[in-house]
């Protein structure tokens, strides 16, 4: 008997410039020129932008105006979501000729345990260079991947050779290479979080690391104790193939702002009608609706009710809208407008995964 540690294995997936690409593959005038996926020069929100936009700065959730600004050259494209699900099934269904652990994160990007695999392959590594080369072949994308024992640094690992590249972070490596990561890339640190560490005097990993677990907690509350143990390279969760839909939401951004709340009311029926086919379609209900309001200057705000039952219904949904729309007076004209609703009944579908260990 071995008394070698065991390591799941783990590969992170994540197709690269997801969007925009399907938009270059689907319209060969479009390939090699900067792309952005929704918006325009004058409205919205950029969801994606190709790697000839990114050389300018051009990201997603950046607006349309900033876009432009940045890259007079660049081509707006209305985003066209049944086609990228339509692509993702596909890439999906590789997935899954290698393992049934596969927890979707959104349609581009998922993570594979494929400690037990259905290739019988041992190594993690060219089991994510064949996937890599099959959605290529097959889908006609490219895909970058992480490789490592846990999700979390496989996740970090996927972004260092983008795009079409992949890399492996074996056990022995990982504490070095967090320790020499600078902190801004580590997931699940944005950008307040940052800013914050930054001013106690943490840039990379190491710094970081040298933190006792009391100083983290103190500055960062519970999140203390996550950052406290994925720089030494300890994160335990599963790839749960069963992820719980925790909130179901529909919004518009308009091409003129709003300033009347009749206005506002009639949008919020069309957004209303949208969301009540979607939690039809999963079959759904949720206690909690969120009114989002997203103002001319950007600024946004959110109001919400929690029923003592649950709703899916657009007239129920839309009393609790119009209640919550009329709580407070706007402070400006409205560019975006958005419901959600969580607190869903859903969580009584839970399932319960069992993943064993083998060394890595």
């Amino acid at each position: 008997m071995s008394d070698a540690p065991t390591y799941r294995k783990i590969i992170h997936i994540d197709m690269d410039a997801f969007y925009a690409s399907v938009e270059q593959m689907d319209n060969p005038a479009l390939r090699g020129k900067p792309v952005a996926v929704g918006g325009s020069e004058n409205r919205g929100v950029v969801s994606a932008a190709s790697y000839e936009a990114r050389k300018f700065g051009v990201r997603s959730a950046i607006s349309g105006v900033l876009a432009k600004k940045y890259c007079p050259e660049i081509i707006f494209v209305r985003p066209r979501f049944d086609r990228y699900k339509e692509i993702s099934s596909k890439i999906h269904k590789i997935f899954h000729d290698y393992t049934d652990l596969v927890e979707p994160l959104s349609l581009d990007e998922a993570y594979l345990d494929v400690t037990q695999n259905k290739k019988g392959n041992p190594s993690a590594s060219l089991l994510a260079q064949e996937i890599r080369n099959r959605i290529l072949n097959e889908v006609g994308l490219t895909a970058s991947a992480g490789i490592s024992i846990n999700k979390f640094v496989a996740k970090i690992a996927s972004d260092f050779n983008k795009p079409n590249g992949q890399k492996t972070v074996n056990p022995d490596e990982i504490v070095p290479f967090l320790e020499e990561l600078p902190i801004r890339k580590f997931y699940g640190v944005g950008k307040v979080t940052t800013e914050k560490m930054y001013q106690l005097g943490i840039f990379t990993g190491l710094d970081l690391k040298s933190k006792s677990l009391e100083f983290l907690e103190k500055h960062f509350g519970k999140s203390g104790a996550f950052y406290y143990k994925v720089v030494r390279g300890i994160h335990n969760s599963e790839v749960k193939p069963f992820r719980i839909t925790k909130s179901v939401a529909a919004e518009h951004t308009f091409d003129v702002n709003l300033s009347s709340e009749i206005f506002m009311l009639e949008q919020l029926e069309r957004i209303a009608v949208s969301l009540e086919k979607r939690l039809k379609k999963h079959k759904i209900s949720g206690k909690t609706v969120t009114l989002k309001i997203k103002y001319s200057d950007f600024t946004q705000q959110t109001r919400s009710k929690t029923l003592p039952y649950f709703i899916s219904d657009k007239s129920l949904i839309m009393e609790v809208v119009e209640e919550l729309l009329y709580q407070e007076k706007m402070k400006d004209s409205v560019r975006l407008l958005g419901i959600s609703l969580n607190n869903l009944n859903n969580e009584v579908k839970k399932a319960v995964v069992v993943q064993l260990k083998f060394e890595f």
